[in-house]
């Protein structure tokens, strides 16, 4: 269920598994936060301990039909019903997935945030 903090902004949560060479992925909790007002074109996801990413809502959504890459940031389908979302730091690369559905809500979710922000 999506948390609008506003008409304009949504945070929805999705779980995604960090994927290593351990024999079992860690789930780990992800806000999928979207502001209108604040930038229309750019989605963030917060993992835990405040860490950010934010990219374009376009990466998204172009992911998950096709592999796509910007910048520091690549998003891929894994099969039917999972996307893959990798993370390039200075640290390190971090690879996360997620059930497709999750992120397609998320996506609905922000585009119907932007239509509230053009009826105003």
């Amino acid at each position: 269920m999506p948390h609008a903090t506003d008409d304009h902004a949504v945070e929805d949560r999705a779980r995604g598994r960090v994927v290593t060479d351990a024999p079992l992925s860690r789930p780990v909790p992800v806000a999928l936060r979207y502001d209108a007002d604040f930038s229309p074109a750019t989605v963030r996801f917060v993992f835990p301990g405040n860490i950010e990413w934010s990219f374009p809502r376009s990466l998204l959504e172009t992911g998950l039909r096709a592999p796509a890459r910007r910048g520091d940031i690549g998003v891929w389908p894994c099969g039917r019903v999972q996307t893959v979302v990798e993370f390039h730091s200075a640290d390190g690369v971090a690879v996360v997935q997620f059930d497709t559905t999750a992120l397609m809500r998320f996506i609905r979710h922000t585009y119907a945030a932007t239509a509230s922000t053009s009826t105003r």
